[in-house]
């Protein structure tokens, strides 16, 4: 590639961000200040035009509440790019507010960004280019189990086992990890939307009360659970019937919850038991001493952890700060770029270091 003297100096300027593009939120790490911007991965668009209103947190907001002309999306499902110019128009939205308090006109930023460890070749092309057209200078890819690891302060470069659990909105990354590479690794796409889903069917099923997206995903945060609970808890859920067309309230309790969203939480459980199943002794001998690391905003489900402890015979905990794991582990990269850019993943025929 041509050598240009203002991308250059224009990069000089910039700053270097990690960015972890999740399916429900993305996180914006700026090196040196730390994660600036958390917000909601939905975009407002009209429907005609297909240009933005509204990104982030003014976005969600919309959701279920906009006009005939305005539509609220969610550009990636499943961990994956589903709409490829909202992503690029959402990504260079948050570039541009990082750099809002930069001298920089045009950000042209080295740019790290987390990506589910299971995703196919023109899945990791699409992240790569979305970044590159919204202004990136360089983009690495680095898998989002290994970055949750550095994130959480897992000893990854160690010659012993460590694992980790990322249970985000789309995906849930499970991997085994030793010497600075992945022993074994899992990516399932049954995570906190899937929960989310679950919830709202039950309460059509049970209830025949319609609710909204928003009103799962509340209702989950507010007493969803993994394991029974020492006091359980009860919420009220606020929908439309569907016999009479009216609205109407229930109240629910934290084992109905519970009981709607087994399904994935059994699918999650299966899934580390049999990435266990798989570890050579060496490191199942390892993780007996050290515990399973729970990351992501799923981790924050009440008493999954000791729902994990008590299936899988090893201490499960969860990390600091789970929803920040991957962008703080994309941080890191960028704070010691030379020792850690071998924990990058490369492209088909070619590298993701862009020069």
């Amino acid at each position: 590639m041509a050598f240009n003297p203002l991308n250059w100096l224009l990069g000089f300027f910039s700053l270097d961000i990690g960015i972890d593009l999740g399916t429900a939120n993305t996180l914006v790490n700026v090196r040196g200040k730390g994660i600036v911007i958390n917000e909601p991965s939905w975009v407002a668009i009209d429907k005609r035009t297909r240009e933005p209103r509204a990104i982030g947190v003014e976005a969600k907001e919309m959701v279920g509440r906009t006009p005939a002309n305005i539509i609220a999306v969610r550009p990636l499902r499943d961990g994956v790019i589903s709409e490829f110019e909202i992503t690029e128009a959402m990504l260079e939205y948050f570039i541009g507010k990082a750099h809002q308090q930069s001298i920089v006109p045009v950000p042209r930023p080295r740019v790290i960004i987390g990506i589910p460890a299971g995703v196919t070749e023109v899945e990791k092309r699409a992240v790569y280019d979305a970044a590159m057209s919204a202004g990136a200078r360089e983009v690495g890819l680095i898998e989002e189990p290994i970055a949750a690891a550095l994130g959480a302060g897992l000893p990854i470069a160690e010659i012993r086992g460590s694992m980790v659990v990322d249970i985000g909105g789309g995906t849930t990354e499970v991997a085994v990890l030793s010497m600075g590479g992945v022993v074994i690794s899992r990516s399932l796409r049954v995570a906190g939307d899937e929960m989310d889903q679950e919830i709202e069917h039950y309460m059509r099923n049970k209830y025949n009360l319609l609710i909204g997206q928003r009103m799962a995903e509340q209702t989950k945060i507010a007493i969803g659970s993994g394991y029974h609970l020492n006091e359980e808890l009860t919420l009220t859920v606020r929908g439309r019937n569907l016999v009479t067309g009216l609205p109407e309230a229930v109240e629910v309790s934290s084992v109905e919850i519970r009981e709607a969203i087994t399904g994935s939480v059994d699918v999650i459980v299966d899934t580390i038991k049999d990435a266990l199943d798989e570890c050579p002794p060496e490191i199942v001998a390892d993780l007996m001493e050290t515990g399973i690391c729970l990351a992501g905003g799923g981790s924050l489900l009440r008493n999954l952890d000791r729902r994990l402890t008590e299936e899988t015979r090893v201490r499960v905990w969860v990390a600091e700060d789970p929803m920040t794991c991957v962008a703080r582990g994309a941080g890191m990269i960028l704070e010691a770029y030379d020792d850690l850019r071998h924990l990058l993943v490369g492209l088909e025929r070619g590298s993701t270091r862009h020069t």
